[in-house]
């Protein structure tokens, strides 16, 4: 059975009028063309009726109008590397370096934090990074208890020295 006689689904179509319309959200085919390509993909019953619909059309295009794989057993094999004990006279292999991702930094301050902490001891520095839970639980000491003001303002002190996270655990900014 030739794949453009292939029955198609709802999937299909909807994946082909989402694509669609990036296309027209990227101003590469004007409202007329996607109003009736949109109308064209939701009436297809075939493969074949979709793929005019993109021959024109640079990538994206539905997965399913790619021509199909190879099965496994007739795909190219790869040699693997025989492994033993090096030669004496081949070089050492190198390492590769070691580049860590950057962290992505808050965007709250903590400065303000620690301020907050200290200024509102009621846990409000906390509320401001995120950390409701942290911030309700300072509340309800520092309520229950007259004593409890100071893990507050000593924590105000900690996020002014060290800095802290926010609730997504990014770093605070200065």
């Amino acid at each position: 059975m030739e794949s453009d006689e292939l029955r198609i689904g709802t999937a299909e179509r909807e994946e082909a009028a989402r694509l669609l319309a990036d296309h027209f959200g990227m101003g590469r085919i004007t409202p007329d063309e996607y109003e009736a390509r949109v109308t064209d993909a939701y009436s297809a019953v075939t493969l074949g009726a979709l793929r005019p619909l993109f021959r024109d059309l640079p990538q994206p295009h539905p997965g399913f109008l790619a021509p199909p794989q190879l099965p496994m057993y007739a795909q190219p094999t790869m040699q693997l590397p025989m492994y033993g004990p090096l030669p004496a006279s081949a070089p050492m292999p190198l390492p590769v370096p070691y580049a860590p991702m950057p962290v992505p930094t808050s965007y709250r301050s903590k400065t303000v934090a620690g301020v907050l902490q200290i200024v509102l001891p009621f846990g409000v520095g906390r509320f401001y990074t995120g950390q409701t839970g942290l911030g309700l639980l300072q509340l309800l000491v520092v309520l229950l208890t007259g004593i409890g003001v100071l893990w507050p303002i000593i924590d105000g002190v900690m996020l002014l020295a060290n800095g802290g996270l926010d609730a997504e655990g990014r770093p605070l900014r200065p």
